[in-house]
């Protein structure tokens, strides 16, 4: 299994849980406190085994960047599917760049890619009443995560579909850097995809397979930033969401 679904920026780089545990904690302050890289992974791990009872863990990930301050992680979950698993993406900082946030999606398994849809669900900035928010939080984003994960499975079938020509592919990729989805560097990277794709699963031309091309760019993306390009990405693309007309030479 490969493992590129994170942390493709400069400064970034993989981390086991175990190195999430060794990264010293923040000191707390009357208006601010901490929450842990760990506890939080162990915390959605744990909660998320519960709840989602059809589900096995399939793999986690996590990405540091600056230093171990941001943390962007993932959660995989199969239910019997051989091509893609519902996924709980999750970030964190300790530096205060971000608030605690937590996204539904799935996992595309042969290149990990990441698909994400809804909103990204985010707990109070880090004060006393954090833990609070957030155990409420998980709860009930993971509640709705099986209807989210069964809609992207149902936009993925219905891209598959639909015929993209090389011209619409381009067309598409201007109104991505348009909308600040993609940025002047991963233009070259989505296209590179798009015409001779890593993964042979994706030669076909059609929305699903160019979305896959946008994924893969899109994993340079600085950790703030990664969950609200990919529900961008999604709601720019999938039928449940998009007016866009697509697959016209």
């Amino acid at each position: 299994m490969t493992q590129e679904l994170l942390m493709h920026t400069a400064d970034g780089k993989y981390a086991t849980l175990e190195e999430l545990r060794e990264i010293a904690l923040p000191e707390e302050t009357p208006s601010y406190k901490p929450v842990s890289h760990y506890d939080l992974a162990t915390n959605l791990a744990e909660v998320s085994g519960t709840l989602l009872r059809d589900y096995e863990l399939e793999r986690s990930q996590y990405g540091l960047a600056r230093d171990g301050a941001q943390l962007f992680g993932v959660h995989t979950y199969r239910n019997g599917s051989d091509s893609m698993g519902l996924s709980i993406g999750f970030r964190n900082s300790y530096d205060k760049s971000m608030s605690v946030g937590i996204a539904i999606g799935a996992s595309v398994f042969v290149c990990d890619n990441l698909a994400l849809t809804g909103e990204i669900a985010i707990a109070r900035k880090h004060t006393s009443n954090v833990w609070n928010d957030l155990e409420e939080l998980t709860i009930t984003t993971i509640y709705r995560s099986q209807h989210n994960f069964t809609r992207i499975v149902e936009d993925a079938q219905v891209m598959q579909g639909q015929h993209l020509s090389d011209n619409d592919a381009y067309r598409l990729l201007g109104l991505l850097y348009g909308q600040g989805i993609i940025t002047p560097r991963q233009i070259p990277v989505v296209k590179k995809e798009w015409l001779t794709p890593s993964h042979e699963e994706f030669e076909d031309r059609n929305v699903w397979n160019f979305y896959q091309a946008v994924t893969e760019a899109l994993k340079t993306s600085p950790p703030p930033k990664v969950m609200e390009k990919h529900i961008a990405l999604h709601h720019l693309l999938a039928p449940t969401h998009n007016e866009l007309s697509v697959g016209r030479n």
